[in-house]
């Protein structure tokens, strides 16, 4: 739906998406009978019962009451364009609509869209710098809301050399590891796809403010709930069809037993679509996700090569490639270090060097190496050949 739709257009459509009971598949079915949603309110209730039960009937022929300030709102929000940043919204009737998503069973009636880039024919593959997304040409990398710091580095690490050959890396802009995975692709200059569970005029979680507006100049914040939608719980599962909708395939790079990360997983394989998982630490909760993900198989992977060759996808201009567990001193998180428990997070379950742990923690060399010394007297770590550290568990 462009700028340039009529306001009776649009209120059609919010209405239909406002009345109650009809939901995305009543809505599929009255589009099919009669066309455009002007038509479907124009119907009487015995032609509405043909399509649908006489409830829903009745809902129909009742303006919603919050139809008017929506309407306003939405089309308010329509008008604020700039040069760089769009706001659009294209409904499941539109030519530019994913086709990709059509193939759900409960596709969204309209998605709302801000952003420098639109859905669309693909462009140049080797390409840093689209202007439209392809779901064939993304990929989605999705993890634990409370990762390992290692966990934030593969997902960085991963989304930025794929981005940097031109995939289109898709997530859902929580904290934790879809956060990391939108720095990736924007440290790489490439495209990103936020695909949020609020009305695209809030940022959840409000830390991502500045996230939200780097993302919006690179690529598109998506989302099928009306403006004014606050975080609600039961969105967010919701939201994960659609990130699973919006690429080729999904990467999980941490994720415990009962993470969300697992459903957005399940349906793009549901879907035809390749499943990535990173492997972890057998002690660590964070990797029996995609421990379980594996068994159930998905492809294991330790580089981001192994996710191009998988997707048959050309490796030209791959360089820095990530391999899993490695660790980086360059891209680490924000210093977490108040003590030992601290650095026992800061060292995670993977084998990590001194440089990485300095890193990760912001202390200097002979404080580091103190603590790690009482550590390993203590048991609790081991020190390996090479200046390497490791995690004792049991």
């Amino acid at each position: 739906m462009p700028i340039a739709v009529e306001r009776d257009e649009l209120s059609a459509w919010l209405r239909l998406t406002l009345t109650p009971g009809v939901g995305n598949v009543g809505a599929r079915q009255l589009l099919t009978a009669f066309g455009l949603p002007q038509a479907i309110f124009d119907q009487p209730a015995t032609a509405l019962r043909q399509v649908v039960d006489s409830g829903r009937a009745e809902a129909l022929l009742s303006r919603p009451e919050a139809l008017p300030e929506l309407l306003q709102t939405t089309w308010s929000w329509l008008q604020q364009q700039t040069d760089h940043v769009r706001h659009q919204i294209v409904t499941v009737g539109d030519p530019n609509y994913p086709a990709a998503l059509l193939q759900l069973d409960d596709p969204p009636l309209l998605l709302y869209l801000l952003g420098s880039a639109d859905f669309g024919a693909p462009g140049d593959a080797l390409s840093n710098k689209p202007t439209s997304i392809d779901p064939q040409t993304s990929l989605a990398i999705v993890g634990s809301r409370n990762p390992t710091p290692q966990g934030v580095a593969n997902a960085r690490q991963f989304a930025k050399a794929l981005a940097q050959v031109g995939l289109t890396i898709v997530s859902g802009m929580a904290l934790g590891v879809d956060a990391a995975a939108h720095e990736g692709a924007l440290e790489a200059q490439g495209s990103t796809v936020a695909v949020v569970g609020t009305g695209l005029d809030r940022v959840y979680p409000k830390v991502h403010h500045k996230l939200a507006h780097r993302i919006a100049s690179r690529g598109l914040l998506v989302s099928e709930y009306p403006l004014g939608t606050p975080p609600l719980t039961a969105n967010f599962p919701r939201r994960n069809r659609l990130i699973a909708g919006l690429a080729n395939g999904t990467l999980v790079v941490e994720a415990a037993l009962q993470s969300g990360s697992l459903i957005t997983a399940r349906l793009s394989a549901e879907q035809g679509k390749e499943v990535f998982a990173i492997p972890g630490s057998i002690h660590s909760t964070q990797s029996r996700g995609c421990h379980a993900l594996i068994k159930q198989g998905a492809k294991l992977v330790e580089s981001a090569q192994d996710v191009l060759e998988e997707l048959r996808w050309p490796t030209t201009g791959l360089s820095n490639q990530p391999t899993a567990g490695a660790g980086d001193a360059h891209n680490a998180p924000e210093p977490l270090f108040s003590g030992n428990a601290a650095l026992l997070q800061a060292i995670g379950f993977d084998v990590i060097g001194l440089d990485a742990l300095q890193a990760r923690t912001g202390l200097d060399t002979p404080t580091l190496q103190a603590h790690l010394m009482a550590l390993e007297i203590d048991g609790v770590i081991a020190h390996l050949p090479g200046g390497l550290f490791q995690r004792q568990v049991g």
